[in-house]
């Protein structure tokens, strides 16, 4: 897909835009970029129209000064889905991207068809999860962006797919070697910072889609389906990681369009 650019809140977002019928906007995960979604678009592309945008500091779009909590995230989202005149749509948001779809949907339900998590979840960091968020901006600063990198694309795929998928892992580096490393150290200050927000998916009257994946050794599935509401849909990808868009696209397809069918 060619990439395209709008202006929105003061900086630029890059984004790829395919297909029609029902809008579906995916929203990627930390260090990563439109391209993780690369072997989920063909799937997806010829029952829905797919958006698929590079977050603030990440892949093609700006790196902006200031702070990048959640609520910022989710108000470029905002923005970005107004000036796309495209009236309400899917949000589906990978890891990072699920925490910035419910401060989305917390903010603006009403650009909202429906949403969901994908290896994600509505719990805050805990003690632990925190000190790795500062331990994580010290070896972007003193190691620099490659070495963090290093370190975490192995961390995001199920063991097994580590040495089954090792042209997946190579590219997902690539990816996160794309981020910018400032954008970076600063989605780690907002992503420590959110808060719990199992209440949005308690309380929404939206459809409300949870993945989650069985070898996912960032986020396991009971985080991700720690909450629900009477219209919450879980799935769970067996001997998926945290990547199930590249390790099991086909079943991660099917949960989308069986989730959107229904809108």
């Amino acid at each position: 897909m060619e990439k395209l650019v709008k202006e929105v809140n003061g900086i630029r977002l890059s984004y790829r835009d395919a297909g029609e019928g029902t809008p579906v906007v995916l929203l990627h995960g930390f260090c990563g970029s439109s391209a993780y979604w690369d072997e989920l678009v063909p799937l997806l592309e010829g029952r829905c129209r797919l958006i698929v945008p590079d977050l603030r500091g990440h892949g093609d779009s700006s790196a902006p000064e200031g702070p990048y909590a959640m609520e910022t995230f989710a108000e470029d989202i905002a923005g970005f889905l107004k000036s796309l005149d495209i009236g309400r749509a899917v949000v589906l948001g990978h890891s990072l991207g699920g925490y910035i779809t419910l401060a989305l949907a917390e903010r603006h339900p009403d650009l909202l068809l429906g949403f969901g998590l994908i290896h994600s979840t509505p719990l805050p960091d805990d003690d632990k999860g925190k000190e790795g968020r500062l331990k994580a901006m010290d070896t972007i600063r003193e190691q620099g962006l490659p070495a963090f990198i290093e370190g975490l694309v192995p961390k995001l795929f199920a063991p097994a797919h580590l040495e089954t998928m090792p042209q997946a892992v190579a590219k997902a580096k690539e990816i996160g070697l794309g981020t910018s490393p400032e954008g970076a150290v600063r989605t780690l200050e907002g992503m420590r910072a959110r808060p719990d927000r199992r209440n949005v998916i308690e309380e929404t009257k939206l459809p409300v889609l949870l993945v989650a994946g069985t070898g996912d050794g960032v986020i396991a599935p009971e985080k991700t389906f720690a909450a629900e509401g009477e219209r919450t849909t879980k799935r769970q990808i067996d001997g998926a990681g945290h990547m199930s868009l590249v390790e099991a696209p086909g079943e991660l397809a099917q949960a989308i369009l069986d989730f959107t069918s229904v809108m």
